[in-house]
């Protein structure tokens, strides 16, 4: 009786453990704010991607790190690496940016 009872124990708190590392549901906030946004890739070449990030009107800069952190995930999720070579990125000049509709799209290619 006490061992079917630590079983038990031991097996529901092995699943809370594994609930705790799928937090499907979390969004970082950037300069306050929560952003929706994604990746996606543009050609048959994967590495190829855009990332969006919106609404930039409730802050460019966290729109600029929203974006960097879509691509970011895509290039991990992807090939493991963080790292990217921009076409137009996050860091661009305000006026040089790819905004519409409220939504800032950067471009670019993972490398890693």
């Amino acid at each position: 009786m006490i061992r079917i009872r630590h079983i038990a124990l031991l097996t529901g708190a092995a699943l809370a453990l594994a609930a705790c590392g799928q937090n499907r549901g979390y969004q970082p906030l950037f300069d306050g704010v929560q952003f929706r946004g994604g990746a996606e890739r543009l050609s048959d070449d994967r590495r190829e991607f855009a990332a969006t990030a919106r609404p930039v009107s409730r802050s460019l800069e966290g729109a600029r790190e929203a974006a960097r952190f879509q691509a970011t995930k895509y290039c991990i999720r992807n090939f493991g690496s963080s790292r990217v070579d921009w076409t137009y990125g996050p860091d661009d000049a305000e006026d040089a940016l790819q905004i519409e509709d409220d939504t800032l799209r950067v471009r670019g290619a993972c490398t890693g």
